[in-house]
């Protein structure tokens, strides 16, 4: 039986109940012996590991302290780990881990690229499952009702692959979100709210890759349940649902009041929640998830970063009363802090998972960078992150940016601040924790809102000469005055000098230009996103983008605009449901 099943047996929701509260109790009790349960972490995976290929070459035998451990490995990215990743997924044992990975994870590496993060059992079972569980705490605690029906939750990460993707090896090659761990390491609790809902499992015939059609044939099953709560992780996943539903809402209620799905008889016929849509937009004219959800409670996603921005405005379109959970800092190759409480942005580190180290995100990240450890961390300052754990990552340097916030039983509490990645086109280094921060401080004071920005270096024409300015792409979530957007914009430039120096140095010396702000279509990011989803790219996959200096995806953000393929292609499935009623008749 799939971990999904179990949702429907009695009983289940007080066994997972149970188990994610016991999992978020044990992570409590670590918060307060951090220091003897990173030592744990370090010494298991040094003795597990220490006959491995990487174990042997780089001394694990003769490692006792965190000092000889520094020494002996370099920080290293995924690009250090991939050679002895690629020959593990060849089927070569022993190389980076004792026990061989189960599935692999994909993941989007900086250069589009997809990561295989090998996947051990030993990983699921010490890193993995107690964090994973325990995310789920705040949720259920203070929203129980979401686990009194399966279709209380629209998951919109859940994307069961009947015949997955696998490497050389045989083993599956997908996203967390694509794996069922009861069938792959017999963890009967591991399903996640909303995976036993009508929709967890489409029972229709669709492409694999066709994502968008998969995500309209959700959103139309999900128009007809009392959806309490919407998991998304990714929150570009969240912000698309507005946009989705004005973009399907006539195919929506075709198929509802004909009791088809995508054209194809499907089951009763629905005429009476039909008309209820119907005079939802003819009375709201533009229709909102509260509309179509009106006992939504919670929305439980990623926060932060560019999310933090456009959130608050989000939120009201599911109900003014919804509330944001965050969820974990976390990435496919592992976790760095978890929410045990309904704090909005921020997690604690997870003691028993990783061995984590820091270097100040003001420096550059190399292998021989000197890090700190949790102890050594303060409140309001942006951190790389290098972690080590048991499923054969070392040192691994993660690409992320956490800030930490507070301190919970003497543990840094962390929130996610955004990619390592730099915009230096004449020496200001902005990281975009810092755009973020600037935006968020020239938005506050303007009280303007948006729905997505994104920020390039374009060359432009001075009284100097040629200099190089920033031009910020903003979709906004009604309409700016001019006099609204150039204050915005003067009040960013001084938002962005107080984050860097660097940058302010350069306004004063001209080697930078003021920016500049570029208002688009409200929709223009959904659009983005849709044609990128469009293209294959899996929705959990496509995120927030902040820096956009390739030409070709700037280009396409500006160009998102007019009647979009999205919506043409939407039209002719219109047109085949047409078509195959009228064969019908």
């Amino acid at each position: 039986m799939s971990a999904a099943q179990g949702w429907g047996t009695p009983g289940h929701a007080g066994r997972y109940r149970e188990r994610v509260f016991a999992e978020r109790a044990r992570l409590r009790a670590d918060l307060a012996e951090m220091a003897a349960r990173q030592q744990r972490v370090l010494a298991d995976l040094l003795d597990f590991n220490a006959g491995t290929e990487f174990g042997r070459r780089h001394g694990f035998a003769r490692i006792r302290t965190l000092a000889d451990y520094r020494a002996a490995v370099p920080i290293q990215d995924y690009a250090a780990h991939a050679p002895l990743i690629e020959r593990m997924a060849e089927g070569e044992p022993n190389l980076l881990t004792a026990d061989a990975p189960v599935v692999y994870f994909t993941s989007s590496g900086s250069t589009g690229a997809h990561k295989k993060i090998p996947v051990t059992r030993r990983f699921m079972e010490t890193v993995f499952f107690p964090f994973y569980y325990a995310a789920w705490a705040p949720l259920i605690e203070h929203f129980p009702d979401v686990m009194d029906r399966p279709d209380a939750v629209l998951n919109l990460k859940h994307d069961p692959l009947a015949v997955p993707p696998v490497t050389a090896d045989g083993r599956p090659h997908v996203g967390a979100s694509q794996v069922d761990f009861g069938t792959a390491f017999g963890e009967p609790l591991s399903a996640e709210l909303g995976t036993a809902a009508p929709w967890a499992t489409l029972p229709v015939d669709v492409a694999p890759d066709d994502h968008l059609e998969k995500m309209y044939l959700r959103l139309r099953l999900a128009v007809q349940s009392d959806v309490r709560a919407l998991i998304g992780i990714n929150p570009a996943m969240i912000a698309a649902v507005p946009y989705q539903l004005g973009l399907w809402w006539q195919r929506i209620v075709k198929d509802v009041h004909d009791g088809t799905l995508g054209g194809a008889p499907y089951g009763p016929a629905d005429p009476e929640r039909a008309a209820q849509l119907e005079s939802l937009a003819d009375y709201f004219g533009q229709v909102s998830p509260h509309h179509v959800w009106p006992r939504v409670r919670a929305l439980f996603g990623w926060t932060t970063g560019v999310a933090s921005l456009y959130m608050p405005s989000l939120r009201e379109r599911f109900g003014a009363g919804t509330a944001v959970l965050t969820a974990p800092v976390a990435a496919s190759e592992g976790p760095v802090g978890v929410p045990l409480d309904r704090h909005p942005s921020a997690g604690s580190l997870v003691p028993s998972a990783s061995v984590y180290e820091f270097v100040d995100a003001d420096e550059d990240l190399g292998p021989g960078s000197g890090t700190l450890l949790p102890e050594q961390l303060e409140p309001h300052r942006d951190y790389h992150v290098v972690f080590s754990h048991v499923g054969g990552l070392y040192r691994y340097a993660v690409g992320d940016i956490v800030r930490v916030v507070d301190r919970v039983a003497g543990v840094p509490r962390v929130a996610y601040a955004g990619r390592s990645t730099r915009s230096d086109a004449a020496g200001e280094r902005l990281r975009e924790a810092q755009v973020v921060r600037a935006l968020e401080e020239a938005l506050t004071s303007t009280g303007l809102a948006l729905r997505n920005v994104a920020c390039r270096v374009e060359e432009v024409e001075e009284r100097a000469g040629r200099a190089p300015r920033y031009v910020f792409a903003v979709a906004p979530e009604s309409p700016w005055l001019t006099a609204e957007t150039e204050r915005f914009a003067a009040l960013l430039d001084t938002a962005l000098g107080a984050e860097s120096p660097g940058y302010a140095r350069a306004l004063r010396e001209r080697r930078l230009a003021p920016a500049t702000v570029r208002l688009l279509h409200p929709d223009a990011f959904h659009r983005e996103w849709h044609a990128r989803v469009a293209d294959g790219v899996r929705p959990t996959q496509v995120k927030d983008r902040l820096f956009r200096q390739d030409e070709s995806q700037w280009r396409r953000l500006i160009a998102a605009s007019g009647e979009r393929r999205d919506e043409r292609r939407d039209k002719r499935q219109d047109e085949r449901q047409d078509d195959r009623r009228g064969a019908r008749i």
